[in-house]
């Protein structure tokens, strides 16, 4: 049971991962425009939740795999999973070091500098599909610095059974 909730689902459904980038974009603008720091919690929870559960736990996951996909006929376009969630990590990293500066540190402007490159990174993925998490993991195969098989998952990914999906 745990082990179904903890994992990250691998292929990815690319149209899914748009749409939760989208969320994303939405609430990064809403904090930078309205001063809405307290929302960089809810932002840095809803990459953890993706990071270590794919959608299961994820606000935003949720309102795009039972609501926004179904409504759209539930289009999918499939792509591998560990580059999708090595850039949910950049995305922890980023919006968990502005949350800090902001709230510990009292460095509102450099928080929020922060918030402002997850919306440009979400905006990038959700309106034109460059996923730069996905850019950066490519770059480090290639460089030999991801583990070989994680590098045979991802060339191997449409040969994964469609159940792994979500």
């Amino acid at each position: 049971m745990l082990r179904s909730i903890f994992s990250f689902p691998h292929p990815v459904n690319e149209i899914a991962a748009r749409l939760v980038a989208g969320t994303v974009a939405m609430l990064a603008v809403t904090i930078i425009l309205f001063d809405a720091y307290y929302l960089c919690f809810l932002l840095t929870y809803g990459f953890l939740a993706r990071v270590l559960t794919g959608p299961t736990l994820s606000p935003a996951g949720l309102l795009v795999t039972k609501v926004l996909l179904p409504a759209l006929g539930n289009p999918t376009k499939l792509v591998p999973g560990p580059p999708k969630r090595f850039a949910q990590a950049i995305g922890l990293f980023v919006s968990s070091t502005a949350t800090l500066l902001i709230f510990w540190f009292h460095l509102e402007l450099a928080g929020e500098l922060l918030v402002v490159v997850l919306f440009a990174f979400a905006t990038a993925e959700s309106v034109l599909g460059f996923c730069f998490g996905c850019f950066v993991f490519g770059l480090l195969m290639k460089a030999g610095l991801i583990p070989q098989e994680v590098c045979e998952r991802c060339a191997n990914w449409q040969m994964v059974p469609a159940k792994e999906s979500r």
